[in-house]
Parts: structure tokens; C-alpha cells; sequence
């Protein structure tokens, strides 16, 4: 009897198999989506947990995220994830109070008319309460300027847009706490053209940057830049992995993949690890880039002129204290650091009890959660490209103002003790380790930022050496950018192509 037949009836089509390697958010995507397709998925994750930088962890009995407690809503990538969830009831925004920037002589609310921190009037009053009458005044002469100052280069910066324009005080005092903040980087290493995407051609147009920032936020949706989940988005990790089980997908932690390798006669790819090795029809690279370039060495040995720089620490500590003072919030929901602000390490503070109301409820009155954020990639060794004399005075510069009293903490204990004290300077209250409830340290391999000046291209031309192999796809943030928004529409839109394929 035909081996297509039995019993009379056609065989089925064998399935197309799918090895995931990486098990962060972009991973278990890229499996829902193959899953989705037909597809019989193995996902292997080399730590003991699924989630990567989303993630949760109990302080004081609370479950908290550990990483990721937010996502940009300029798309609607996460929100419909979220509804496909069955999550969608849970969806909140945040206190609309907005946060507060920490400049050298004291806190002054974060003005809320700019992008990326800069204004859209520089004489704005909580502009010049933060800029003073001079930073305001040199600001205003970007009216003034040809429209081809900052605008006429290839490729500039953050810094170089700014600098150029409104002076080095905007960019200081503003600019840097913003981006900082935003993507954990000083501005001189982000490309002003993919953090801002059209602000250059509006300064072209219409002659300055200001007007510019005015019409850049005229066609930007109303309603708050960031959402999250009630409970917490760490929520959206077991949701996906409860839905991959369904689905009958294989997920297996603790299992590091050492090669992956092309093979000619089968045709398939060989994925190993330490213990067994799978023989599949696709994979998807789900890793950090410095180990996607590692696995890919021996099928895109290309790929190793444009290898990924290793991203910097961000280290997260979460406080959470029994304090009634901070009831009434004297910050509003958080506050951004200046980076010359002698004293204070962190680069941030959200006040995540004043931010999201269930939290608040859940805390009860008179505890208060806070999460400090540190780590900022700096123009000084990111070997993004750029003008190195350049990247060397702005270095210089910060140390002049006072970065070397910002040395960052080593270990747990130097690290929650600078917290505490960064925590009540910051937010004008009195309190020590003693008073805490609990606390929690959280660190974070970062990526290189995907908006760094010269990313885009590296990116590109490792997409094209990587679309040259059949049945192949890479997702993650150093492809896809910064931000879980960016990171659900890439994977998912890159796990569907590569089901089409299939």
C-alpha cells in the first residue's frame, strides 16, 4: 500500500517544525504567531524563566514588575496583544500629574509641552522656571537661526539638533533628564531622525525648532503616551505562556543553545545545546544581538563586521516604605535627573504608589512604592560611529559638572543605600533603610540603543545577510528598538513572514 495511504484515506502533511531560541518577550511572540500558523514550536530560554525583561518580583508582599511596568501607546501593537489576552479589562493609564525634573539647584515640574524634553516655547513659564531667563533667551534665538542650522547633515544626534539650535542649556537641563530617562542614554548617541522621526524636515519647513516641536505634538494622538495592566504587566508573560501551552508548544528553561548550524544535505537547521540537538524546518533568533551574532557566525560569518556592542547594566531598586507624608505626592508621579546634579546617582524615580491608582489601593494609605532607576549609556565607548573628539568633550564636560561623585554602586548593598539616600533627596522626605518595609535590586543586560547614531544601518545590512538564509528570522530589541511596542510589532510581523515561508 502506498505510504500516502492508509486505509484508504490521504496521509496528513507533516507540520513544519520551528526551534525559538530565546524566550523573552519577542521569543514567546514569534512562537504564538508560528503556533498560530500551523507550525510545531520548541522554545528553548537559557535562564530558569520566560519573560526577559519583563518580569515580576514580590517586595514586601507585593508582587511588583521587575522590569518593564509600562508601554508607549503611539501604536496600538500591545494594547490589541493585550485584548487578544482576554486582558483588555485590566488596560489603565496613569496619573495625569506628570513627573518633575531634579536640576542642580533644586526640582521643578517637568514642562509638558515638548518632545524629548524639548520646548515647544522657550518662555513658557514652567520653561524659564527651569531654564532661566539666559537658557530661555538663547533657546529663543533658534526662531532666528537659517533653517538649515541642525538640519543639513546626513545624520545628527540628539545633541547636535539641540546644541545647534537652542544652546546647551535646553539640552542639559531638559534634553538629557528626558532621554535619559526615556532610553537610558545621553542624547549624543541617538539618532535625532529615529527618536523623532520627522522633526528635522519640520525645522526645514518651518524654519525653526520650536514650531517644529508644536507641530509634531499637533499630530500626536490625545490621551497618555503609556499604558499598563492592573496587577501589573508582568500579567501579559503568563497569559502567553498559559495560551502556548494550549497550543501544545514546547518550552524548555535552562537550556543555553550552543551552535546552530545550516544543513546542506537535509536542508534543515541543526540547533544545539549542551545536553540534545533539534533538527527543524525554521528558527527564530530571539536573543540579545552580541549572542545572535555568536549563533550566527558559522551560517552568516558576514554578520561579524557588524556585530552588536554589548549594551550597558540598568539597574532597577524598588523601595517600599511606610511613609503617610508622600500621601500627598510632592513630585507628582516621578522625577527625572539631570545628569551634572551633584549628590544624586540615580537617573530616575518613579513614584509608582502617585503613577497607578491599583497599585495605591493595593499598597494601602501610607505605603508608597518607589523604583529608582541607574545606568545611562554615555557617548564614551559606545563606538556608535560619531565624532569621537566630539563624544570626548561632552564626556568631559558631565565629569566637569560633577560626575565623578556619581560613580555607580557596585554591590546590592552600596546600591540600596544610595537608593534610599537618592530617594529622599529627590523627594524632600527624611528616611532610612530602617524605615523600609522592603526592597528589591533588579539587574538588566541592556541593548544598544537601536535609535544610536549608525544602529539603523547595522541593522538593515544584518537583516539583509540574514534574509540571504531560508527559514530564518531575528526579533528582539536590537533589531526591532527600544520599548515593548516596538518589540510586539517586529516579532510578531517577522514570525508571520516566516510562517508564509514555511
Amino acid at each position: 500500500m502506498p505510504a500516502a495511504r492508509i486505509a484508504g484515506k490521504p496521509a496528513k502533511p507533516r507540520k513544519p517544525s520551528a526551534v525559538v531560541i530565546g524566550g523573552g518577550i519577542a521569543g514567546l511572540l514569534a512562537a504564538r504567531e508560528l503556533a498560530a500558523a500551523g507550525t510545531d514550536v520548541t522554545v528553548l530560554e537559557a535562564t530558569g524563566r520566560f519573560g526577559g525583561c519583563v518580569g515580576s518580583h514580590e517586595v514586601a508582599s507585593l508582587t511588583l514588575d521587575s522590569g518593564a511596568e509600562s508601554f508607549a501607546t503611539r501604536s496600538t501593537a500591545v494594547s490589541d496583544l493585550i485584548h487578544e489576552l482576554g486582558l483588555g479589562d485590566r488596560l489603565v493609564e496613569p496619573n495625569p500629574a506628570g513627573a518633575w525634573v531634579q536640576l542642580p539647584e533644586g526640582a521643578v515640574p517637568l514642562p509638558k509641552t515638548g518632545v524629548l524634553g524639548i520646548p515647544a516655547d522657550p518662555w513658557a513659564p514652567e520653561v524659564r522656571q527651569a531654564l532661566g531667563f539666559w537658557g530661555s533667551m538663547r533657546a529663543s534665538l533658534d526662531k532666528w537661526l537659517p533653517a538649515s542650522v541642525g538640519t543639513k547633515e546626513d545624520t545628527a544626534s540628539v545633541s547636535d539638533l539641540v546644541a545647534a539650535r537652542m544652546g546647551r542649556i535646553v539640552l542639559e537641563r531638559l534634553v538629557m533628564p528626558v532621554v535619559g530617562g526615556v532610553h537610558s542614554a545621553d542624547p549624543a548617541i541617538l539618532d535625532v531622525d529615529m527618536v523623532a522621526p520627522n522633526l528635522r524636515r519640520l525645522v526645514a519647513e518651518h524654519g525653526s525648532l520650536a514650531h517644529a516641536v508644536t507641530e509634531l505634538r499637533a499630530r500626536t494622538k490625545a490621551g497618555s503616551a503609556v499604558g499598563s495592566l492592573a496587577g501589573g504587566m508582568h500579567q501579559l508573560v503568563s497569559a502567553l505562556i498559559e495560551e502556548l501551552k494550549q497550543s501544545k508548544v514546547q518550552l524548555a528553561t535552562d537550556t543555553a543553545v550552543t551552535e546552530l548550524l545550516r544543513s546542506d544535505e537535509s536542508g534543515k537547521w541543526i540547533v544545539h545545546s549542551a545536553t540534545r540537538k533539534w533538527a527543524t524546518d525554521a528558527v527564530v533568533v530571539a536573543t540579545p544581538g552580541p549572542a545572535a551574532a555568536d549563533l550566527l557566525a558559522a551560517p552568516i560569518p558576514e554578520l561579524e563586521d557588524i556585530r552588536p556592542e554589548p549594551g550597558h547594566q540598568i539597574k532597577l531598586v524598588t523601595l517600599v516604605l511606610d511613609m503617610p507624608e508622600l500621601d500627598t505626592p510632592t513630585r507628582g508621579t516621578g522625577i527625572l535627573v539631570a545628569p551634572q546634579t551633584p549628590g544624586i546617582q540615580a537617573k530616575a524615580l518613579t513614584h509608582a504608589t502617585s503613577k497607578w491608582a491599583w497599585l495605591a489601593d493595593e499598597a494601602g494609605p501610607g505605603t508608597h512604592v518607589l523604583r529608582l532607576s541607574y545606568g545611562r549609556m554615555g557617548p564614551a565607548g559606545s563606538n556608535n560611529g560619531g565624532d569621537e573628539e566630539e563624544e570626548s568633550r561632552i564626556a568631559a564636560e558631565l565629569r566637569d559638572a560633577g560626575e565623578p561623585g556619581k560613580s555607580e554602586p557596585g554591590t546590592d548593598a552600596d546600591l540600596l543605600e544610595a537608593a534610599v539616600s537618592d530617594a529622599a533627596a529627590l523627594l524632600g522626605v527624611h528616611f532610612t533603610t530602617a524605615d523600609l518595609l522592603g526592597s528589591g535590586i533588579v539587574r538588566w543586560q541592556g541593548a544598544l540603543p537601536f535609535a544610536a547614531v549608525g544602529q539603523r544601518q547595522r541593522v538593515e545590512r544584518a537583516r539583509e545577510l540574514i534574509g540571504q538564509l531560508p527559514a530564518l528570522a531575528v526579533v528582539g530589541s536590537w533589531v526591532a528598538g527600544t520599548g515593548l511596542a516596538a518589540v510586539t510589532a517586529d516579532a510578531r510581523g517577522s514570525a508571520r513572514s516566516l510562517a508564509e515561508k514555511l
